[in-house]
């Protein structure tokens, strides 16, 4: 049994048919939570004064390190967990420095 074998909810499954019904319903959740984070890093736009605020590189490793503790805590892979959200993090940033600029140029 692999350590992802014991993460919580994991539901045993005997076809790949079963894991990739999992992995999609799981998507469809993740999708609709990315969404939920999108508009609050566009609050995040409007709020902040300036275009230099926007990368706060304490912030991004205060979430890492939270979110890599997590993992730990439920028994997933740290580097994996650790390198998506690197990953969504740089495509929230260029994400919020559209809207920021989008929201000067309406104004």
């Amino acid at each position: 049994m692999t350590q992802v074998d014991n993460a919580h909810n994991v539901h045993p499954c005997s076809t790949m048919a079963e894991v990739r019904e999992y992995i999609d319903a799981l998507d469809d959740r993740v999708v609709a939570l990315l969404a939920e984070r999108s508009g609050y890093v566009a609050q995040a736009a409007r709020i902040k004064q300036s275009a230099s605020q926007i990368f706060d590189n304490a912030r991004i490793e205060f979430i890492i390190e939270r979110v890599r503790a997590q993992a730990r805590q439920a028994g997933a892979p740290e580097a994996v967990m650790e390198a998506t959200y690197r990953a969504m993090i740089a495509a929230f940033i260029d994400f919020e420095r559209g809207e920021f600029k989008r929201m000067r140029q309406e104004a």
